[in-house]
């Protein structure tokens, strides 16, 4: 079980490149950024997913594939990638052109983290019916996935159509980089082994107990799915019950400020790492 880092990487906190060169000299395996292209106001408070009060950080983020090239740009051996993007609100076709493009650009070092958002405002804005989000998710991925592996890509659905074109740069990773999907929903499951290398839940009541489920669908099915577990704590009980559960890596979420408690963060859970592997 190796490890890295989640962050929500804003204009006024430590930079992506400065911090992806500090998690890859700790040793670390990948660094995650998350999106969010905005936060609509709707004339109250906004809130987050858990009901309470929606942090600054929500709508001061730098565009997360960007801060994925400058973070790879950095570094050599860091893999980056999206915790998550929000699929249903890019056009597929730049989106497409945008993935291959960081994981040429970084030597296939890019994680795709996929999730269809839970903001509806924000959804909305992006001209999606949130109610359909989940459909227009996975046309967009499949979509996406003929213009990453054909010459003369074609895709033709109901949210996206396209004749047979042409898109370079293709990824370096093959077939394309990982899809990582995001959520705990009752049907999440469904989505990884429709479309995903990997499940990526934040760590929860609940959670670990559900990846023998999907170990077991995945074997089924002759896939190879990874676990990539968000928000682990920095407690060495936990961290053990997740590489007994089979958890393939473990993430905790940086704050969004500056070096000195960024380090502190880093230090805490690389003690607890250390504590549960027995250093």
């Amino acid at each position: 079980m190796d490890s890295g880092f989640g962050y929500f990487a804003t204009h006024d906190a430590v930079d992506p490149a400065t911090l992806a060169l500090m998690v890859e000299q700790r040793g670390h395996i990948a660094l995650m950024f998350s999106e969010h292209t905005h936060i609509p106001v709707a004339g109250a408070a906004p809130l987050g997913p858990d009901g309470g009060p929606l942090p600054r950080k929500y709508w001061h983020t730098y565009d997360p594939l960007v801060a994925c090239t400058a973070a790879g740009a950095a570094t050599t051996r860091l893999r980056v990638g999206t915790a998550i993007c929000l699929v249903p609100q890019h056009e597929p076709i730049a989106l497409a052109k945008a993935v291959a493009s960081v994981d040429a650009l970084t030597g296939g070092r890019f994680e795709l983290g996929v999730g269809a958002g839970w903001n509806a405002p924000e959804i909305r804005n992006h001209g999606v019916d949130p109610a359909r989000r989940f459909a227009v998710m996975k046309e967009h991925i499949e979509a996406m996935r003929q213009i990453w592996t054909h010459a003369d890509a074609e895709y033709h659905g109901e949210f996206v159509s396209f004749g047979p074109m042409w898109s370079w740069p293709k990824p370096v990773q093959s077939p394309y980089p990982p899809i990582l999907v995001g959520g705990t929903g009752p049907r999440v499951f469904d989505r990884v082994l429709a479309y995903g290398d990997a499940w990526l839940p934040n760590y929860g009541p609940g959670v670990l107990e559900r990846v023998p489920e999907l170990l077991g669908r995945a074997d089924d099915a002759g896939r190879m799915i990874k676990v990539v577990m968000l928000s682990a704590p920095a407690d060495p009980a936990v961290l053990e019950q997740c590489e007994k559960a089979g958890v393939t890596r473990v993430m905790a979420w940086l704050p969004s400020t500056g070096p000195a408690r960024i380090e502190r963060e880093m230090d805490a859970f690389e003690a607890a790492l250390a504590d549960m592997r027995g250093e």
